[in-house]
Parts: C-alpha cells; sequence; structure tokens
C-alpha cells in the first residue's frame, strides 16, 4: 500500500538550476542578488514595502522580538496554541508571556480575550493566522490602537493569504513567513520579516547585520561600517534565495493544486463530521487562504488516538498538532495566564490530514474513504 505522508516538498525542477547558477557565481553568503530579488518578489505577494530574508521563521520573529527593546516585567500577549517559536523570541528578549485562548471555530487567537488580558505592562500583541486563514484583524487592530500596542502577524501559514482586501503579513507593524520545508513555498529552512514601517526596516538592515550598518556600505551609501546596535546574524545564504525563487515561479500552481485538495475534503467530509461530532475548519467571510492545511477536532483525546491510529494502519500520515503553551513546563516558567480552556482541548484532540501539491485525487479518495468507515 502506498504510503500517504502528512506533508511533501514540491518540487518544479527549477531549484537545481537556480541553486546551481548561484553556486557557479560564487553568490553564497547573504544579501546577494538572489536574495534581493526574493525580497522584492515577497514583498510584493505580500504587498509591503520592505521584506528581509532571514534563515528562518524564528530568527524573524527574533528579530521582532529585539525591535521592541523589551525590558524585564514587560509583558507580550501571545496565543495559547501556537508553535513555540512564537513564545521563545520574546522571552529571550525578558517580557513576561500572556497566553490568550482561541476562537473555536478557526484556533485564531480570540479579540475579546486578549484586550482582557491588557496591562499597562502590555508592550505587543502576537497574532498567529493559523492554517492561513485570517485572524480578525479589525477587532486587534482596533485594540492595539486603543492600547498604543504594537501588533505583529506571525504569518508563517498564511503566505499568500488575504483578510478582506489587504494582503497577510501587511496589516500589523510587523510581521514574519516560513518557507520551512513543510510549508507551501519553502527553501528547506527559511523566513522572512515584513513591515510597512520605515524607520522599523532601517533598524532591521542594522539588527541582522549583527548589529553594524553594513547594508549602507554595501549600498554605497557610506564608506565604511561600524557596529552602531545591537544585533545578530540573521542573514539567509543567498543559494537559499535561489531556491526560494525557483519556487515562487510555482506560486499560483502550488496553491491551485492544495486549494484543490482542502476543498474535496471540506466538501466531501461535512456529512461525515456532523454525524461523529467532528469540527471541521471554518473560514469567515472575511478570509481567503493558502489551503496551508486541513485540519478537524474530535470529541476526545480517545477518539483522535483511536482515528489516528486508524489511518495510520491504512498508509495515511495524519497527525496532531500544538500542545497547549499555557501548561507546558516551559509556558509555566516564562508566561502566565487566567487560563485557555479552547486551546488546551484544541491541542488534546485536534488532527490533521495530508495535504500537499502533489496530493492526487486517488490518494484524497483513500483519506476520506478511511475516515468515513471509522466510526467513534
Amino acid at each position: 500500500m502506498e504510503y500517504i505522508p502528512l506533508t511533501k516538498p514540491f518540487l518544479n525542477g527549477f531549484e537545481t538550476k537556480f541553486v546551481s547558477k548561484a553556486i557557479d557565481a560564487r553568490e553564497l553568503v547573504g544579501d546577494g542578488p538572489n536574495t534581493r530579488e526574493a525580497e522584492r518578489n515577497i514583498a510584493r505577494i505580500s504587498n509591503v514595502s520592505n521584506a528581509f530574508l532571514t534563515p528562518s521563521c524564528t530568527d524573524a520573529l527574533d528579530l521582532s522580538a529585539m525591535l521592541l527593546d523589551l525590558e524585564t516585567g514587560d509583558e507580550v500577549i501571545v496565543p495559547g496554541f501556537t508553535f513555540t517559536s512564537t513564545a521563545t523570541a520574546f522571552a529571550q528578549q525578558r517580557a513576561t508571556l500572556v497566553y490568550a485562548d482561541i476562537d473555536p471555530a478557526t484556533l485564531n487567537i480570540d479579540p475579546q480575550h486578549v484586550e482582557s488580558l491588557i496591562t499597562d505592562k502590555t508592550r505587543a500583541v502576537v497574532v498567529v493566522h493559523y492554517a492561513g486563514i485570517a485572524c480578525d484583524m479589525k477587532s486587534l487592530t482596533h485594540i492595539a490602537k486603543r492600547h498604543d500596542l504594537i501588533l505583529i502577524e506571525d504569518n508563517a501559514h498564511g503566505f499568500g493569504g488575504k483578510y478582506e482586501k489587504e494582503n497577510l503579513g501587511s496589516i500589523g507593524d510587523m510581521a514574519t513567513l516560513s518557507f520551512h520545508v513543510t510549508k507551501n513555498i519553502q527553501c528547506g529552512e527559511g523566513g522572512a520579516f515584513l513591515t510597512n514601517n520605515s524607520d522599523l526596516a532601517d533598524r532591521a538592515h542594522i539588527l541582522r547585520e549583527k548589529g553594524t550598518n553594513r547594508r549602507a556600505f554595501l549600498d554605497g551609501t557610506i564608506d565604511k561600517y561600524t557596529w552602531v546596535d545591537q544585533g545578530s546574524s540573521f542573514l539567509a545564504p543567498d543559494y537559499a534565495a535561489a531556491f526560494l525563487l525557483a519556487q515562487l515561479e510555482s506560486f499560483d500552481e502550488i496553491h491551485k493544486s492544495r486549494t484543490h485538495a482542502w476543498n474535496r475534503y471540506k466538501s466531501e467530509l461535512e456529512n461525515w463530521a456532523d454525524a461523529v461530532g467532528a469540527t471541521l475548519p471554518y473560514v469567515p467571510s472575511y478570509a481567503q487562504h493558502p489551503s496551508h492545511l486541513f485540519w478537524m477536532t474530535l470529541q476526545s483525546l480517545e477518539q483522535r488516538s483511536d482515528l489516528l491510529e486508524r489511518l495510520k494502519g491504512n498508509g495515511i500520515g495524519a497527525t496532531f498538532h500544538y500542545q497547549s503553551l499555557a501548561i507546558s513546563p516551559a509556558g509555566k516558567r516564562f508566561g502566565r495566564t487566567d487560563g485557555t480552556p479552547v486551546a488546551d482541548r484544541a491541542a488534546e484532540t485536534l488532527l490533521r490530514l495530508p495535504l500537499y501539491a502533489e496530493l492526487g485525487d486517488s490518494q484524497i479518495d483513500r483519506v476520506i474513504s478511511a475516515l468515513i468507515e471509522w466510526s467513534p
């Protein structure tokens, strides 16, 4: 029986050509010609003024956190259901993390809970567009403005998605992207930092160049560069940018294929979900998403474990996702919450189905059939 993996990286054949060309030209270090071109394409797709390619989304989040100039006692609100990088970036900068609960329909951060957690120590709110489906950005933007907070979009899942007519990654003060091998557009490891704020962009150039003004030197605006601020090494190698450029050639093709699979799951599993008490993804009217992943929640941990075992026996690579941050060992150490029951439950009951660009109809049929044949 052919194994159907959870994810599978898409390759269009241009990657080897583009990377070989970069290597032959000795375009190896960061901020080279491929990096600059990739950044222009990322900025265009996201509709932002400034895009910075980074080695990972984690690095982009670290850069965002450094730009906040956080001090001990400052608080940053993050979703209780997200990858650890969303939290560690700010904990490393001495902030106290405050975990907000999520909306059970979208699994995105709950704006009402966010506002209830704000204190005079709150500096920023970080939102995650889970599965690439936009958060309620109108509410979150109003909250951030009302309380004079920085709004950061962790858009690791949503490259190419929209909130109403606005591109995800262009709405907050800062945003981050992931080009990890599991993402729609990937270069093995990679990420990007985005902003429309020119002051943040100017400083980001310095922070990602080990605290130096080297970018200005390379652009010819100064005759030598020196240490001017804190910083780290947030530059991806130029051959990784070449790989990413090859992926961007197939941007529309990748998303068309993934959307086909996502739509089949959604339409053909609705009756089954009603019958077994499962919850499928909800897409608000304001959201256009890139079909990054397809999830469901079951009624209990036991049901999920049983279904995962059944799918595994059918050669299907379904799995769970994040664990709840608020009740994790490090989460308790670095943050606080008044409770995240929806996030806690999602961590115990969520199941993800295989989804990738080359997932064919016969494979989708197998996944759907295996689900329909299961009963709790």
